[in-house]
């Protein structure tokens, strides 16, 4: 089977499921799990495809929330400290909720003197943990309606609690990053907790593992000129949706 054909039957295994084991594609297709991994490395790097644990997704189609925490792991932590350190102690600081959000939480429970003003759970649980340890650190855990899926909270009364507020930063991980579309994520709840975020801070950095970059997801929150800083991995550096980005946001932290 040539290469052009494997990626059109992975296509439209994705498109009838949205999600696709390894093992289902290599018994619909004939070939071996090597051969798979490697069209599934090529179809990541288009941005058609995200890979996570024992298979793919669609683009778009945000994972549930525990096979987005067992992804990508050793990137997203190298991430988080790189994004720790742009932090300032004394700070406030908007963060959004997501698995990335998490890692970036626990790097930034060892600082002092932090207010965070989140929508997560995990984010504000994470950083009231270094309070025990004397940070110094606040937590502001916004209210609104409950997602006890993600575990988070959104809607009107959640963005309108946002603008309340005048933060330094705002930390927030999408979807995806891309050169003309900017920050998006999947979820239309969540994209507005974002915009609402990157409104009011005075400067927006976007944490973003590499698989992210070049994607455009189904919701827009922040066009590529409003992010100040992008922190991603040093694996991003090599593709060319990355050169795009740079050029059009300037700062580009690598972890």
């Amino acid at each position: 089977m040539w290469l052009e054909e494997r990626h059109t039957r992975i296509r439209d295994l994705l498109q009838a499921s949205g999600q696709v084991s390894v093992e289902r594609i290599v018994a619909e297709l004939g070939v071996s799990r090597e051969t798979i991994r490697r069209d599934l490395l090529d179809l990541e790097a288009r941005g058609e495809i995200r890979r996570v644990h024992g298979g793919a997704v669609l683009t778009g189609d945000e994972p549930p929330i525990d096979v987005r925490s067992a992804t990508r792991v050793k990137e997203k932590r190298q991430i988080a400290k790189k994004v720790a350190t742009l932090v300032e102690s004394g700070q406030t600081i908007f963060m959004d909720a997501g698995s990335t959000m998490t890692l970036v939480a626990e790097a930034l429970a060892v600082r002092t003197s932090l207010t965070i003003i989140t929508n997560s759970v995990d984010v504000a649980m994470r950083i009231a943990a270094g309070q025990a340890r004397g940070s110094g650190n606040e937590v502001h855990l916004l209210g609104g309606r409950f997602n006890g899926e993600i575990g988070c909270s959104g809607g009107a009364a959640t963005i309108a609690e946002i603008a309340r507020f005048q933060p330094h930063l705002a930390i927030l991980s999408p979807v995806g990053v891309d050169a003309e579309y900017g920050a998006s994520s999947f979820e239309l709840d969540e994209a507005e907790i974002a915009r609402a975020m990157c409104t009011h801070a005075r400067r927006v950095v976007i944490a973003a593992d590499h698989a992210k970059i070049g994607v455009r997801s189904r919701v827009g929150y922040c066009p590529i000129k409003e992010i100040d800083v992008l922190v991603t991995d040093r694996r991003a550096s090599r593709t060319r949706a990355m050169q795009a980005i740079a050029a059009a946001i300037g700062t580009v932290e690598y972890a």
